[in-house]
């Protein structure tokens, strides 16, 4: 051991004096108590280390959540693992709560570009509509339209000038079944003969083509569908030729596959080449158009008398094509495209919000081609008929069974049926719901003419008809 300092202070002492004793003990030594130097001194300066205070616990017990001992001074444990804590909650925290914010940001977004898209359709009042609740069954009636205003002589079809007026070229009511998520479809002919309702009457007599209804604006159309046929309208919707071809060029286009060469003259039809094609928007409007198509087959070209019906049946091959494009198309910027080509030549009834629009989009997003049926309401002819021509007559009971196959119990009875070839007014039979033939499978299309409900039927050989590329 080093040698003692000389002049140490009372304290030194004491505090030397005190670990001898300790030392002494440990040893198993033993020593006479005797009184420590400075023990006064000690003794309050114990005291005043254990005794309570502010953010003092009692004696013994650790402070600020116990830090152990050795810890980095009292409480240093207690907030290490309050640190590590929140370090944790906000590694696990500050991404949720950024998804959070990210989504909400996007949704706002979307929400303000769908406003601003459907701020561009125009709008039209429509008289006699029936709203139906949320999620429930609706019929919306399509209308293409054969106006000729804004149309340019390019197009092929005629202009304003050539061409005036309006009519329907293709009438179709939807029934589109939200629950179920399948929409059918019937197309009504437009040479089929109807009885005119309001001033309709005293402008084309008590009898016309349905398709002159449409001249008046589309209220007397819905009038005309609900009181010949008792089918009650909740929307209207109307294309005219320049939309659909603005629909279909920013999709791309749409894929049909043709089995022989095609052509139609009135409607500038010329395909010559067969096989699975794209066709733009004037070539897919020349196919929905077409009522005197042609095809070639050994070397010859074969008319298809049956017109307007054959028509109907292209149109329901290509609306398939068009949503096998648009279920194909990701590009944001050709979606974009398409979005921003619907207001050329789309109107929609004043009721149709968005938020019924947006309701569809979300229940029918997975929509696919054989989730949708098409029919043909039944009709037969009697050749051509004083004043109108050629001209298609509903056909009983099959129209009636079609439509309660369709329509079920929704259906009204109908104030102001259409006329029998006798040119009467002919009240439809009473056709239960219960035993109504059965819907067939989605995707078939239902054919038109007599005898009982038409039978699923597949789309002529020599049709179009979708296909993959």
């Amino acid at each position: 051991m080093g040698r003692r300092r000389t002049g140490a202070t009372p304290s030194e002492r004491g505090l030397r004096s005190l670990g001898d004793q300790i030392e002494g003990r440990a040893r198993g030594g033993r020593s006479e108590p005797r009184e420590v130097a400075g023990a006064d001194r000690l003794r309050a300066l114990g005291e005043g280390i254990d005794a309570p205070g502010p953010g003092r616990g009692a004696p013994g017990v650790p402070r600020d959540g116990g830090g152990a001992p050795g810890g980095g001074g009292p409480g240093a444990g207690g907030r290490g693992r309050s640190r590590k804590r929140w370090s944790t909650r906000r590694k696990i925290l500050t991404p949720l709560v950024a998804l959070v914010v990210l989504a909400l940001l996007a949704a706002g977004g979307f929400y303000l570009y769908a406003r601003y898209r459907y701020g561009q359709i125009q709008k039209v009042a429509v008289a006699d509509l029936h709203p139906v609740g949320s999620g429930q069954p609706f019929n919306m009636l399509v209308i293409g339209s054969d106006s000729r205003l804004g149309v340019s002589a390019s197009t092929g079809v005629g202009t304003s000038t050539t061409v005036t007026g309006q009519r329907s070229d293709v009438v179709m009511v939807w029934h589109v079944v939200p629950a179920t998520k399948q929409i059918a479809i019937l197309s009504i002919p437009r040479d089929t003969l109807v009885q005119m309702v309001g001033k309709d009457a005293s402008l084309f007599g008590r009898f016309n083509r349905i398709n002159s209804s449409y001249n008046s604006g589309p209220s007397l159309l819905v009038e005309t569908i609900q009181d010949n046929f008792g089918i009650a309208i909740s929307h209207v919707v109307e294309v005219n030729f320049e939309g659909f071809k603005g629909a279909v060029n920013a999709l791309g286009g749409v894929y049909m596959n043709f089995p022989y060469p095609a052509r139609d003259a009135w409607s500038g039809l010329q395909v010559t080449a067969t096989g699975c094609q794209l066709l733009n928007g004037t070539e897919a409007l020349a196919v929905a158009r077409s009522r005197h198509y042609q095809y070639q087959s050994n070397g010859q070209w074969v008319d298809t008398p049956i017109g307007d019906l054959g028509r109907i049946e292209r149109q329901d091959a290509f609306l398939r094509a068009l949503v096998d494009a648009a279920k194909r198309e990701v590009n944001p910027l050709r979606l974009n495209s398409f979005l921003a080509s619907l207001p050329q030549g789309l109107v929609i009834d004043k009721t149709f919000s968005l938020g019924d629009l947006l309701r569809i989009a979300v229940d029918f997003h997975s929509l696919t081609p054989n989730a949708i049926t098409t029919y043909t309401l039944p009709t037969t002819t009697a050749g051509a008929v004083t004043p109108w021509g050629d001209v298609l007559f509903v056909s009983q009971p099959a129209d009636q069974q079609l439509l309660v196959k369709i329509f079920g119990n929704e259906l009204v009875h109908p104030a102001a049926p259409p006329p029998g070839t006798n040119l009467q007014p002919e009240t439809p039979p009473s056709v239960p719901v219960s035993t109504a033939a059965s819907t067939p499978s989605p995707g078939s299309s239902g054919s038109s003419g007599t005898g009982t409900a038409p039978p699923p039927t597949s789309t002529p050989t020599f049709d179009p008809s979708p296909c993959a590329p």
